[in-house]
């Protein structure tokens, strides 16, 4: 009775880890922002389930999933593998205000949810204050090269 019950949370499991596909964190059942001990605990639990040792899912299941989870840990327990990993699935752990709704473009063009966490620079478009902070820093730009050169005239010095 013990297996019976066992067998359908093992199987739900494998669905969900199947759906999943290759990403490290959905793997583990995580987002991207987790700690290290969060990706730790997560492991341990998720290693007990797969372990071929342990596990009632037949074998070669097993240690399929086993192996995926030593490799998800691996990349994910070390801090450089991990930023390169995040790098790679464009996660960023710097927040940026996303706009609530796509300005330029219609719903989900780029195939991504409105509200994500990764990061495309050419999805959000210049917000007013930053425009005007460039032409602040043109403009400063152009009145410092203009003022050199009317010194430079002033002082007899050839351009």
């Amino acid at each position: 009775m013990t297996q019976h019950r066992a067998q359908p949370n093992s199987q739900t499991l494998h669905d969900r880890l199947a759906a999943i596909g290759k990403n490290y964190y959905g793997l583990l059942g995580l987002h991207p922002s987790a700690s290290v001990i969060e990706i730790r605990q997560a492991y341990r639990k998720l290693s007990k389930h797969y372990h071929p040792d342990t596990t009632t899912l037949p074998p070669h299941i097993a240690k399929g999933k086993f192996q995926q989870l030593n490799e998800a840990y691996a990349t994910l327990s070390n801090p450089e593998r991990r930023a390169a990993y995040d790098l790679s699935i464009r996660y960023s752990r710097i927040s940026v205000m996303q706009p609530t709704s796509p300005l330029n473009r219609p719903p989900n063009a780029s195939g991504h949810s409105p509200n994500h966490a990764y990061l495309d620079p050419i999805d959000r478009p210049l917000s007013p204050g930053e425009l005007f902070a460039l032409l602040l820093m043109g403009a400063s730009l152009l009145g410092c090269l203009l003022l050199a050169i009317a010194i430079a005239i002033w002082r007899g010095d050839p351009l």
